[in-house]
């Protein structure tokens, strides 16, 4: 197929490039410079502009930063619902927004005739350029028939959330757990540190124990255990925690927008809120545990 891929960023990048070595012929766009070229710079086929990405394309795939750049993408002057209306391309937007936008979006498209689908990823840079993703799809199921071997290129596990939007409800629910998991977690070698306990001890027991979770065997906040683990890498981000402190945002205002009370997601969100506002935003998540031990030794407010 013709694909066009619109945000060659960290994520974006690997994306297309996998895309591509699955036989698609994709042509890339991003309006940062340094992104095209890296794109290029690994083999990838860099678009002059967003409207020659768009060509001929029988598929839209985007991947951008927030919900506005998303509606603006879309539903902008000469935007990309508008420039391929009349070839009928199916839509893909793998960026994780609110769910407002993503309904508002697919229905923009659906108005104009064309299937879109919404599918936030899971799995970070390290999912991406491996391309074992979980791709969470929201939108209509002939829609999700005709993504799913697209995304098979560049994920591992493809599940249909249900309606457009379901995708992003489900990438937001499943990342509000994570932060809370993590800020446990890393509390919880704290504290272990306090106490005088070895930290492989410690994960030696609690993963396999009731206290076992992905963000301790899979991630742990703790150099040492996992090696695989940021936490070897001086926290080199696989996912940044300005990434989480955004999913966690977004959870906390579809949680205000429904009525839902979600007391530790939110005490989770002013964790990395402070963490962010230090200057620690572009480490890894799994950071966490640093900002909580500085904060014991009372260095932090």
């Amino acid at each position: 197929m013709r694909a066009a891929f619109l945000g060659l960023g960290n994520m974006g990048r690997p994306m297309a490039l996998n895309l591509a070595r699955a036989g698609h012929d994709v042509r890339g766009f991003d309006v940062a410079a340094p992104a095209m070229q890296a794109f290029a710079a690994a083999g990838g086929t860099p678009a002059a502009d967003r409207d020659a990405a768009l060509a001929d394309a029988d598929v839209v795939l985007t991947m951008l930063p927030a919900g506005e750049h998303v509606r603006a993408a879309y539903q902008g002057p000469g935007g990309i619902i508008a420039r391929v209306a009349a070839a009928g391309a199916l839509l893909i937007d793998c960026s994780t927004i609110d769910v407002a936008s993503a309904r508002a979006v697919a229905a923009a498209a659906q108005a104009a005739g064309l299937a879109m689908v919404d599918a936030p990823v899971s799995g970070g840079v390290g999912g991406a350029a491996a391309a074992t993703l979980t791709f969470m799809v929201g939108g209509p199921e002939a829609a999700f028939a005709r993504a799913a071997p697209l995304l098979r290129a560049m994920g591992r596990t493809i599940v249909h959330a249900g309606a457009a939007g379901a995708g992003q409800a489900a990438k937001i629910c499943n990342n509000m757990m994570l932060g809370i998991a993590m800020t446990a977690t890393a509390e919880a070698f704290v504290l272990a540190d306090a106490l005088g306990l070895d930290r492989q001890k410690l994960f030696d027991i609690a993963s396999v124990s009731s206290g076992q979770s992905w963000s301790l065997t899979s991630y742990c906040p703790v150099p040492g255990p996992v090696p695989s683990s940021p936490a070897n890498r001086d926290y080199a981000p696989g996912f940044a925690a300005a990434l989480m402190l955004k999913d966690l945002t977004l959870a906390q205002a579809a949680a205000s927008s429904g009525g839902v009370a979600t007391p530790l997601g939110a005490h989770a969100t002013q964790l990395y809120q402070a963490m962010v506002a230090a200057g620690e935003g572009g480490r890894d998540f799994s950071a966490m545990f640093l900002w909580l031990a500085r904060a014991a030794r009372a260095e932090v407010p």
